[in-house]
């Protein structure tokens, strides 16, 4: 047991044994340096077992139930019994009564007169005794919220941003009862916003709002772009998936947010897959700029949920202090994959840009990367300085098989439309002719390889329909041992022995499951994917039609990422068409014929390809039964769901 494990483990017994053993609430010291901080950070000091625990509702200044009643956000609170005022901890999360939050779908729990006795996840547990709250607010229209759950809009991010401004003083609240509650008695208004997938983009779009007073946010495999997340470059995700989502998170009487869901099934504009208006008001890069809180991000390098173009294209625009952890796992929490370290980042995070102790945390690497399974490192910067673009040629090969490098040179290859071919039959047997499919593969490695940033291929293709969805996929074909992340936990098992962290009451534990990373051995893995309608080549905005028998350029981005690639193993790049795994490929059947020549694969590169020879080199078959990596099509998963377990 490390000696960082041991510290939380200790100070979680401690804190956690019950009430005999709680530490009163206790005055500032007389040096005015706050009880509960000590040594340049803070410690738990402040009885969790008699915390305060209120409910109130804040309103907001919008009415999209169209009922003539400000809409109002319930809000639970959990603070320090104390004469300090204490900055805050924010999770607005649409999940806190339909689905659970965390490893284990925790629910909040309420007493008989409608107070929060149990809130989801360690932040209260860990941070409360140390001089925070912690603060869960239901966004519009979930839980016990009025409103209308608008799906990554207006409503939602300004009805959790209204709860930044009452903490702040500048909006009003009331208890059930309908007396004021004013939060600034309590709070000196310092507020960090956290959260996983749809809660994590809660906090995004808040910090693109500019609000005052919101110091931090801690996006967890969240989203940028709700058009990212919905649509891949002008291909559909899944047909009716914003309605799908409001329906699932939805706590308002049967039709009172009827309306609202037109809107978003109008709005939203399946039958083209354009960005239009109601995309772009679910966008929160472009606001990027805007954002004057220090952002600590999370994301899974294999999230195949929301994906990692969600963190990379935030990551870019933010100009602020910013730090990053990437893992090989899909989606997954960090605190269910590194969970001492993660802590002991998330604490001294807090500590310095809500309680203003100068840790050195924002003068450390930038980001830390998981490079192999229980393997990271820490750099200044993402993606790599040292990765490069490097163009790569599509070789003919021997005809079936093509190359990867070398000079460019003539050749082509045609196949038709097979939207059924399922992934893992796509990438096995790179030497055979499958039909849907095309293969290229890099000669055998010489040195190892990073491939850091966003990969690219370009295609010079004639297609004989209006247009068609083309597919890439990068893999890494060789032997290793690897992150499951295909696995129903993707990347992560759940054990049966528990770990506390932070500290526990009668009604409220601080204790979770253990977990452990999920590795596999395997001869390949499919290292990142990307898609593309080709009649959004020219734009995402409008539909540029393919006519049959003339040659277009279509540039197919891949999903960002960072991956090693050893000496030795072979890198392949794989075409389709449609993919219905990922996607609902709106025209299928299509012949597509591509031209080499005209062809190429971008990589933002660490090292160099070698030289191919005039064929491809032999790789194993490898397993072409379906993983059910994707989201089924027809049951997507929500933005925090866990996978299924894979049927017979």
């Amino acid at each position: 047991m490390s000696g960082l494990r041991k510290r939380w483990l200790a100070t979680a017994v401690v804190a956690g044994v019950g009430a005999g053993l709680a530490v009163a609430a206790m005055p500032a010291a007389a040096s005015g340096t706050p009880a509960h901080v000590r040594g340049g950070e803070t410690v738990p000091v402040y009885s969790y077992e008699d915390a305060v625990r209120e409910s109130v509702w804040v309103q907001t200044t919008l009415d999209n139930d169209r009922d003539g009643v400000p809409d109002k956000v319930a809000v639970d609170i959990t603070r320090p019994r104390a004469a300090v005022k204490v900055p805050v901890i924010l999770e607005a999360s649409p999940y806190y009564s339909c689905c659970g939050r965390g490893n284990e779908s925790e629910l909040k729990q309420y007493d008989a007169n409608g107070v929060i006795t149990k809130q989801p996840l360690f932040y209260d547990n860990f941070f409360v005794p140390r001089g925070y709250a912690f603060v869960a607010a239901d966004i519009a229209g979930t839980n016990r919220s009025t409103g209308c759950m608008d799906v990554g809009g207006r409503e939602e991010v300004l009805s959790a941003k209204a709860v930044v401004d009452w903490l702040n003083g500048r909006a009003k609240a009331t208890y059930a009862d309908g007396s004021p509650a004013v939060a600034t008695r309590w709070t000196n208004g310092r507020t960090g916003m956290i959260g996983k997938s749809w809660d994590g983009s809660v906090a995004n779009g808040v910090a693109a709002t500019g609000v005052e007073g919101l110091e931090t946010i801690v996006p967890i495999s969240a989203i940028s772009s709700w058009y990212d997340y919905q649509r891949y470059n002008g291909v559909l995700r899944v047909e009716d998936y914003p309605e799908y989502l409001h329906r699932v998170v939805n706590g308002r009487p049967a039709g009172v947010c009827d309306t609202v869901v037109k809107e978003l099934d109008e709005g939203s504009d399946d039958a083209t897959g354009n960005y239009n208006a109601y995309w772009a008001e679910r966008d929160f890069r472009p606001d990027a700029r805007r954002v004057h809180a220090s952002v600590l991000i999370a994301h899974g390098l294999n999230d195949t949920n929301v994906t990692t173009t969600q963190f990379a294209r935030w990551w870019e625009r933010l100009n602020g202090p910013k730090k990053m952890w990437l893992a090989q796992q899909g989606h997954v929490d960090p605190f269910d994959i590194r969970r001492a370290e993660w802590v002991d980042t998330l604490h001294r995070w807090f500590d310095r840009w809500l309680q203003g102790l100068r840790n050195g945390i924002d003068r450390e690497p930038a980001v830390t990367i998981e490079t192999a399974p229980g393997t990271w490192v820490n750099e200044r910067s993402w993606p790599a300085p040292a990765a490069k673009p490097a163009k790569v040629a599509l070789g003919n090969g021997d005809g079936v098989t093509g190359t990867l490098g070398g000079k460019v040179n003539g050749g082509s290859r045609t196949w038709t439309d097979n939207p059924e071919l399922s992934e893992a039959a796509a990438v096995a047997s790179p030497n055979a002719a499958v039909p849907g499919r095309v293969a290229f593969l890099s000669a055998p490695l010489t040195q190892p390889v990073r491939i850091s940033g966003t990969p690219t291929v370009t295609l010079k293709v004639q297609v004989d329909k209006p247009t068609t969805e083309l597919t890439a996929r990068l893999v890494d074909y060789g032997t290793a041992t690897r992150v499951n992340y295909e696995g129903r936990g993707e990347g992560i098992t759940t054990l049966a022995t528990e770990s506390c962290w932070g500290a526990s009451a009668p009604f409220d534990d601080a204790c979770y499951r253990d977990t452990a990373e999920d590795v596999v051995t395997s001869d390949h893995a499919v290292i990142t994917r990307g898609w593309q309608d080709a009649a959004h080549r020219v734009s995402l905005r409008f539909v540029t039609p393919l006519q049959p028998g003339r040659w277009y350029s279509v540039t197919v981005p891949l999903q960002p990422t960072d991956q090693r690639i050893a000496a030795g193993h072979v890198l392949g790049l794989i075409l389709q068409a449609g993919d219905n795994e990922y996607s609902t490929p709106q025209s299928t059947g299509a012949t597509v014929r591509l031209d080499l020549r005209g062809s190429s694969l971008s990589l933002p590169l660490v090292g160099k390809l070698p030289v191919p020879g005039a064929t491809a080199p032999a790789v194993p078959a490898g397993d072409a039964s379906p993983k059910r990596v994707a989201p089924p099509r027809f049951q997507p998963l929500l933005p925090g769901e866990v996978r299924p377990a894979p049927t017979a």
